[in-house]
């Protein structure tokens, strides 16, 4: 890294609007050769359209855009790759049906005299720039199958074969376990060993401070400050992000809790899970925590029925709930958000008032049709509820932020009156601020006598939000620390089978 000399990379005063609605009213960020630099804010702070500015998507209204120094303009995304610039997404596509090499050359492939496609050759090119990013994936295997982790290393070999010299990665970690973010984060420092600048879009701030040297940050499509990362704190950065502490972060009441909501006894999936047991109580916010792949999710999802266990039982309020069957545990009053919104909380190309009533529709039904006039009341009172942002009711819930997408489903579960509350990561790609309301809604829920159950990664989460913490290592309850005496220490100690110090 180096802040002397002239950066490979200068946005000055970008402004950059879509009819009435101003994207960017100051976008400003200098990149340097062989530096990482994160670039945050909230979602809505203009970082994305600065990116598709860097990318030739959009073209900016007003501003400078130099280049090693020249001015810049792109008509298109062509422009921005010839000019060396890439952008690896969080959901990277590939063609499942295309080899990694194919993929890498796709429309470069090198030939042979006879004009056709030397495989050998672009097989090698392959391996060489696998080999310098200290990546063993075989060139000729097909893209399906690939695990996230690795689809981005054929992004970024990708952008190596085309001589990218300034990296965007958007989101990258989001996906990742601790092990692949620690491949990724090696393979960043290879790129910029090798004079390339990245530019890192993250919202988890501990790998900001892992992985970079300098910071940019925006509000509200404003430049805000530019900081070493030394010369900054995580509280810092939440103060420019969100123009408050990070203490707001974690609004947590303290509430009296109530009579057992749920009760798990000896739940047991054999290879998965065994002889776990453990009760979450009316009021009380209850973290299962421990390291990926330790079986959080996976006595969740057993819990609410969509997998089956082997032995064990659960009670809700007392009452035995048959497993294997969501439609059920829903009946008896249980709510599930699933990790993965997208994928299984939400159905994207539906209007916002459908996905919100989904959970409802028994009582929403009159006869064999739907009310829609019930429907969107219940949604506007519950959007009004979460604080959503969103233009029209009958929009596709895809049109809304992530932050947004997630409010939409708690707002469906919530619409189900539960007793309980199943919450897989939800925080997960949610930027700063939102994350502060969905924490709020959390504790308004255990303030209104629901019993939380919440799966997280973040440990700043499971601290900050939860009465008692179970960790869970390799498929069992490895301890349970009430919130008084839990510290990262302690659980990590529990997580990796150490034991709590006493």
């Amino acid at each position: 890294m180096s802040d002397q000399g002239m950066p490979v990379l200068s946005m000055r005063g970008m402004v950059k609007t879509f009819g009435s609605v101003v994207a960017l009213s100051d976008g400003t960020i200098d990149l340097y050769a062989g530096e990482a630099h994160a670039f945050l804010g909230e979602n809505g702070a203009g970082k994305s359209t600065m990116v598709k500015i860097m990318s030739g998507v959009h073209q900016p209204d007003a501003g400078q855009f130099m280049l090693d120094g020249h001015p810049a303009h792109f008509g298109g995304p062509h422009d921005s790759q010839a000019a060396g610039i890439a952008v690896i997404y969080q959901e990277p596509t590939l063609f499942d049906d295309l080899t990694v090499a194919e993929n890498i050359f796709l429309g470069r492939q090198p030939l042979s005299r006879g004009r056709r496609i030397n495989r050998r050759e672009m097989n090698r090119r392959v391996r060489e720039i696998f080999s310098q990013l200290g990546v063993d994936i075989e060139p000729s295997r097909l893209a399906r199958g690939l695990s996230v982790a690795d689809q981005q290393m054929v992004e970024i070999a990708k952008s190596l074969s085309r001589e990218a010299r300034i990296m965007v990665m958007d989101e990258p970690t989001a996906a990742l376990s601790r092990s692949e973010v620690e491949r990724l984060f090696a393979v960043v420092n290879t790129l910029r060993q090798r004079g390339v600048a990245v530019l890192f879009i993250s919202h988890r701030l501990e790998e900001v401070f892992e992985l970079c040297q300098r910071v940019t940050i925006m509000r509200d499509g404003a430049f805000v400050t530019t900081k070493p990362i030394e010369e900054t704190s995580v509280d810092e950065i939440v103060r420019s992000m969100v123009g408050r502490d990070l203490s707001a972060l974690y609004p947590k009441s303290e509430y009296e809790p109530g009579r057992e909501v749920l009760t798990v006894e000896r739940l047991t999936r054999e290879g998965v899970f065994t002889d776990v047991s453990f009760t979450v109580r009316a009021g009380e916010i209850v973290a299962l925590a421990g390291l990926v792949g330790s079986g959080r999710s996976e006595i969740a999802r057993a819990i609410f029925g969509i997998d089956r266990y082997d032995a064990g039982r659960v009670l809700l309020n007392g009452q035995p709930l048959k497993g294997g069957s969501p439609t059920r545990a829903m009946e008896a009053g249980i709510a599930f958000v699933p990790e993965d919104r997208r994928q299984q909380g939400l159905v994207m190309d539906s209007a916002i008032d459908h996905n919100v009533a989904l959970a409802s529709m028994k009582r929403l039904r009159r006869g064999l049709f739907l009310h829609r006039a019930a429907e969107s009341r219940l949604a506007r009172d519950w959007a009004t509820k979460v604080q959503l942002k969103f233009s029209r009711l009958s929009d596709a819930v895809n049109t809304l932020s992530g932050g947004n997408q997630q409010k939409v489903v708690l707002a469906k579960w919530l619409a189900s009156d539960p007793h309980l509350i199943i919450v897989d990561e939800p925080t997960r790609g949610i930027d700063v601020g939102t994350k502060s309301e969905v924490h709020r809604m959390i504790d308004e829920l255990a303030g209104r006598g629901m019993g939380v159950l919440m799966i997280s990664s973040e440990m700043p989460e499971v601290l900050g939000m939860a009465d008692r913490i179970l960790v869970i290592r390799e498929g069992r309850l490895s301890a349970e620390l009430p919130r008084a005496q839990a510290d990262e220490t302690a659980i990590m100690r529990a997580a990796t089978g150490q034991g709590v110090a006493r």
